[in-house]
């Protein structure tokens, strides 16, 4: 009989030991892992705001303006023509476009660097691709031309132009250099709040509370 009463209360223990090392993995499951799903993608909002996506309008056939441009995940152009229809440029159309841009830089006939009279007189206005070398779309995509065109005072003049009000230019500016802060915002804190950061806190207030240091 006692021998009975002593296995049971032996599975009792052990059941009980189980229940607790279980309860121990799932709270730590909690505060630990369980957390890395949940703050990972919040730290993934704060920070991809790098890229830009432009909407470009062409209104009459061959007159292009940007109406709207905001901070994106991923860089992208969208076009949309004049019956209102819009699709995004593929990566092989915007390359093509940059390219052909660039030889017209180095020859000196791009419209980007021409004055703004001179734009106005040739009546055409500034062509797709360099509308969207205007844009902070093209900035990113095309940044090996950036120092063709860093200083040149056309350049800056024509941007301006580029945007189909001056208020859909100043909207741009404003919302770029608040992406810029809250991204610079997001990534010190990650740093601070990282995997690696905490465990070297954690290593070195153990040595100096650990016994003899």
């Amino acid at each position: 009989m006692n021998k009975h009463v002593k296995k049971i209360s032996n599975y009792t223990m052990i059941g009980g030991m189980s229940a607790l090392v279980i309860a121990t993995l799932n709270g730590c499951g909690d505060g630990g892992v369980g957390q890395d799903p949940i703050q990972q993608p919040t730290e993934q909002q704060n920070m991809v705001k790098e890229g830009a996506t432009v909407t470009i309008e062409e209104k009459p056939v061959g007159t292009f303006k940007i109406i709207d441009e905001v901070p994106s995940v991923a860089t992208r152009v969208i076009l949309r023509d004049e019956n209102g229809t819009e699709r995004i440029l593929s990566q092989s159309e915007i390359d093509k476009l940059i390219k052909t841009e660039e030889a017209k830089i180095d020859a000196g006939t791009s419209n980007l660097t021409k004055s703004p009279e001179e734009v106005t007189d040739s009546g055409g206005g500034l062509s797709l691709g360099e509308t969207l070398l205007a844009s902070a779309a093209g900035a990113m995509l095309g940044a090996y031309i950036g120092n063709k065109l860093f200083g040149n005072q056309n350049y800056e003049q024509n941007r301006r132009t580029t945007y189909k009000s001056p208020t859909t230019y100043s909207r741009s500016q404003s919302s770029f250099a608040k992406a810029k802060a809250d991204n610079a915002a997001a990534k010190s804190s990650a740093k601070k709040s990282g995997f690696f950061g905490n465990k070297q806190s954690s290593s070195s207030s153990s040595k100096s509370s650990s016994f003899g240091g």
